[in-house]
């Protein structure tokens, strides 16, 4: 697993999350929104999403939708990476199976723990 696409509409996060990733190894392909990040997937086919929930045009978890729907027989972990911890966004987190759930602010060093578990594992099993 080497292609990790990073979904944020704020650019420090994006930032920090790419600068930690490629340190790790990995290349960083990045979008501001969900509609952003589909035409990244179609390009660039990558290996791992990390999407924020709450995004313009199109929110995280639309965005999970529209990839299962769109891409049933390609599947690739996701983790949903927020600051929204209310139980209906860990829920229907739990109804999808390469998903999994952490909560901002989250270092990066657990990001990339979580990410080679995945790759190592197949799945996207983290559900905290």
């Amino acid at each position: 697993m080497n292609r990790v696409l990073i979904v944020d509409d704020q650019a420090p996060v994006i930032r920090v999350l790419r600068l930690g990733l490629e340190s790790a190894g990995y290349e960083v392909a990045t979008a501001a929104n969900g509609k952003q990040a589909l035409e990244r997937i179609a390009e660039q086919e990558p290996d791992f999403l990390v999407t924020d929930i709450d995004m313009p045009e199109m929110t995280g978890q639309e965005l999970c939708q529209e990839i299962t729907s769109s891409y049933p027989d390609r599947r690739f972990p996701i983790v949903v990476l927020t600051s929204r911890t209310e139980r209906e966004h860990r829920e229907w987190t739990a109804d999808m199976s390469l998903l999994s759930f952490m909560e901002k602010p989250v270092s990066i060093r657990r990001l990339v723990a979580h990410i080679g578990e995945c790759s190592s594992s197949g799945a996207g099993a983290d559900r905290e």
